[in-house]
């Protein structure tokens, strides 16, 4: 299964994919979602699943059954925008608590067994040099700790500059 994270508004996403997504679940900010509380509850109280119930909260099950995780979002200082962030922050269930020494570094121990290849596709009028050092390093980090490989990450100053190029 393929998964895509946006940001976009429904008009921009749907001029970007404009043919059927089969097997793809998309994650998109028409839908109310609640912060992370960082109560650790998906890993103690409900391991797995977060204990938000607000149709976000399996979000870690779901990435377990992606095979590609693709991310639209703008790029803020370097980083996601808040609803990809607050999507990301409530997948924290997709890994167990404990932690694993990997290539001299200390990672989460991994929850499920798939490997995701993560595209990530940042768009901003101003996204400046250090921006996207930073942006890299994130997305970079971010597999890692998953347990993905970071496949692409790319900039664009204009999201028309995404079309035929996400899909």
């Amino acid at each position: 299964m393929r998964m895509i994270i946006h940001d976009l508004e429904q008009s921009d996403f749907q001029r970007l994919f404009s043919r059927p997504l089969n097997h793809t679940m998309v994650i998109s900010p028409d839908a109310t979602i609640r912060h992370c509380l960082g109560c650790f509850g998906c890993w103690i109280k409900t391991p797995g699943a977060c204990v938000i119930r607000d149709g976000f909260g399996n979000m870690g099950e779901h990435l377990s059954k992606c095979s590609e995780v693709l991310v639209i979002s703008q790029c803020c200082y370097g980083g996601f925008s808040p609803f990809v962030k607050n999507i990301f922050d409530r997948s924290i269930s997709y890994v167990h608590p404990n932690f694993r020494n990997r290539n001299g570094e200390m990672h989460h121990k991994r929850r499920y067994k798939n490997t995701a290849n993560l595209r990530v596709f940042f768009y901003g009028e101003t996204i400046t040099e250090g921006e996207e050092t930073i942006a890299r390093g994130l997305v970079a980090a971010n597999a890692l700790n998953l347990g993905w490989h970071a496949a692409e990450v790319s900039f664009s100053y204009d999201i028309a500059e995404l079309e035929g190029r996400v899909g």
